[in-house]
């Protein structure tokens, strides 16, 4: 992982120097891509869940950053915001199923709770339910079904962080969670991944078949190919789940920076409509789309098809062994290989055989500089077979494989994917068994599916539009993306924004008609009371005051502190009393 981490990223530091020249926001682009960087090398490394959770929060708020870097725009706000709450919905079940571990097991070492999981400490529904949790965070992470509406938006940002964020290493992080935590997982668990990862490759796989845009086509591809990553971890292909996610990370860097050399010669320009005949003006970026190209669809010499190969072997093993309804695991498998081929040869066919459909546009084109053609080489050169394995028809004897297997514990028993019991040794030959016949309809498939992209879209053998025609309402069920953000929309977030529209009214009418009408209360009692004070209690006390004034008036009349006054009063007062007591 850290190889892959590493080499992706620096690849794409370097194509962006020219790609991104000329930017406002450069040396910001150049921050958000190194914090991305550090994120996801700190998610690799740790040997700690919580740690780990840090790191993964880090990378959502690094990608975050990224998706919405020409934020002045209104589309790259919008998809900055859903990635951002999307991979939210699935980080809480994973921080759940963390909180669940430290409360049974005491710590959030990877050792201990793997130790702890063998001595039986954490066991039965618990384990399921917890190792569900944890996978929740790989489903929002790693865009996965239902959560996989928010990667093709994310197309948004500049198109190395799409190599960078969205083929090769963000994504990937769902799968390396899920193979991190895979001992932990029971046979429950293990059921609920694999038909995840099975639903997700198809779903997206169908829509891709009618996307017009460019970047839009690799990012449904990209959540294909993941779900086969995560198919195969669930049905104990292990090792061929790492595999491929080693190999899709550098034939999808290419396919998407090869995709950016094209944008950028065409000015811009995402629409494959517009495109056509650029082989002649961009050999570099064309043979090196077609290598990438062939990788993904399965092809014979290319590491693609060792690893899918592998997978497609597995699911065939996986069905041998359950039986049952498990058999449309390796049908649906095969059939998304074939849908693989033909999306892919659908867009290169459309963007640089043919002739030019936009004549102005194409008379500018140029192949991309050199820092730009660079590492579109590189990776192109890295989806050959030779890297991992030297035959070319089977990864069992390549150093990858070697290096990378399975823990014992996995294979047997209630804590594998093979839920009968069935021995390492067995597993093996089982599938060395249907290697062969995997290996036929795998090259079978992927031929036909390329055969009827040449007829549609470059012998013309078929009238495509008329074709289209007779069946519009499939076709335009794959072109609105099975209608699951208009679901979404119809849905959770007119749910969403209903209870919040109905906690607006409670607040508004409710609690704020409780606080006003407490006011209400308080200000009527508060005038009512001071009514009472000011004429009643102010009344008294004045009119009180105002008796001793007057009284007082009339006693200052006679008190006037002269003594003359009190002289004459008294003789007055002498002759008064004379003539009273006379008269009586």
């Amino acid at each position: 992982m850290l190889i892959v981490v590493n080499t992706i990223s620096s690849l794409v530091h370097l194509f962006s120097v020219k790609y991104m020249e000329g930017d406002a926001k450069y040396s910001r682009y150049y921050a958000h891509l190194g914090l991305f960087t550090f994120s996801m090398i700190g998610l690799v490394l740790t040997n700690n869940i919580l740690l780990m959770y840090v790191f993964w929060e880090l990378v959502g708020i690094s990608s975050y950053l990224l998706i919405g870097f020409w934020y002045e725009n209104k589309a790259p706000q919008e998809a900055a915001k859903k990635a951002f709450i999307v991979n939210r919905v699935g980080d809480v079940g994973f921080f759940l199923g963390i909180m669940i571990i430290f409360l049974t097991l005491g710590t959030f070492n990877f050792s201990e709770i793997f130790a702890g999981v063998a001595a039986g400490k954490l066991s039965g529904g618990l384990l399921t339910v917890t190792g569900i949790l944890l996978f929740c965070g790989a489903i929002g992470k790693s865009a996965q079904f239902p959560l996989h509406v928010w990667l093709p938006d994310a197309m948004e940002g500049p198109t190395p962080v799409s190599a960078l964020i969205h083929a090769a290493t963000m994504v990937a992080a769902g799968v390396y969670l899920t193979a991190r935590i895979f001992i932990m997982l029971s046979a429950d668990a293990l059921t609920v991944v694999v038909y995840i990862g099975l639903i997700t490759s198809f779903i997206s796989a169908t829509i891709a078949l009618t996307q017009n845009d460019i970047k839009r086509v690799l990012a449904y591809s990209t959540i294909s190919q993941l779900g086969y990553m995560i198919m195969a971890i669930g049905i104990g292909a292990y090792s061929y789940g790492i595999f491929h996610l080693v190999t899709h990370a550098f034939f999808k860097a290419c396919l998407f920076l090869t995709a950016g050399s094209v944008i950028y010669g065409m000015h811009h320009v995402q629409d494959i409509n517009e495109m056509g005949g650029l082989r002649k003006k961009m050999p570099i970026t064309f043979f090196t789309f077609l290598m990438a190209t062939l990788a993904i669809s399965g092809v014979p010499f290319t590491s693609g098809f060792l690893s899918k190969d592998s997978i497609l072997a597995a699911t065939l093993v996986f069905a041998d062994v359950n039986g049952g309804i498990n058999y449309i695991v390796p049908f649906f498998a095969f059939l998304t290989a074939g849908l693989t081929a033909f999306y892919m040869f659908r867009l290169l066919i459309k963007t640089f055989l043919g002739e030019p459909k936009n004549g102005e546009k194409f008379d500018h084109v140029h192949e991309s500089p050199f820092s730009m053609t660079l590492p579109l080489i590189i990776l192109a050169v890295m989806s050959f077979f030779a890297f991992f394995s030297f035959n070319p028809f089977g990864a069992e004897s390549g150093w990858f494989l070697e290096m990378v297997k399975a823990p014992e514990s996995l294979l047997v028993g209630t804590q594998g994917a093979i839920y009968h019991i069935i021995e390492r040794a067995e597993y093996q030959e089982l599938t060395h068994h249907f290697h062969y016949l995997a290996m036929i309809l795998s090259l079978v498939i992927a031929g036909l599916g390329i055969l009827v992209a040449y007829a549609f879209y470059y012998w013309k053998k078929v009238d495509v539009e008329k074709l289209t025609e007779k069946i519009y309402p499939l076709y335009k069920f794959s072109l609105n993306k099975w209608y699951f953000d208009e679901l979404y929309d119809k849905t959770i977030i007119s749910g969403t924004m209903m209870l919040s529209n109905i906690s607006r009214w409670i607040d508004n009418n409710i609690v704020d008609g409780f606080v006003n009408g407490s006011a209400f209360i308080t200000k009527m009692t508060s005038e009512g009371s001071g009514k009472f004070d000011n004429y009643f209690v102010d009344g008294l006390v004045n009119f009180v005051g105002g008796l001793v004034a007057f009284f007082g008036l009339i006693f200052r009349k006679f008190q006037t502190g002269r003594i003359q006054t009190y002289v004459a009063f008294l003789v007055f007062g002498i002759i008064l009393l004379y003539f009273i007591f006379r008269v009586m």
